[in-house]
């Protein structure tokens, strides 16, 4: 018999459950879905923060390791399209060596 996962309550403004019913309604979905999902999101989120952050400080303390790594990855996976660089929700964030720009608000890691 499989059993039910425990639940429990949280606090939460009003206007923010009423945020949360309204997606829900829109989506089809469970308030706890959506709470779930905007969770899962919060996670992604993070977890490219910190490679980000990896990747800076690597480049910063390491540039050696740094190029060896990008030749490397080079010879692993051969030239990309642009479009497959990288992840969607890194867009815009990350430039590279053809996009740099004074002005540009992205951080360059391939340097």
């Amino acid at each position: 018999m499989a059993m039910k996962p425990k639940a429990t309550s949280i606090r939460v403004s009003v206007k923010t459950r009423d945020r949360i019913a309204a997606l829900a309604k829109k989506a089809g979905e469970p308030m706890t879905a959506i709470i779930d999902q905007a969770i899962r999101e919060m996670e992604k989120k993070q977890r490219w923060e910190r490679v980000a952050e990896q990747i800076e400080r690597t480049q910063r303390e390491d540039p050696q390791a740094w190029a060896d790594y990008l030749a490397e990855s080079k010879l692993v996976q051969g030239p990309t399209p642009r479009s497959t660089r990288i992840a969607p929700e890194w867009e815009g964030l990350i430039t590279f060596p053809e996009e740099r720009d004074e002005g540009h608000p992205g951080r360059d890691l391939a340097r």
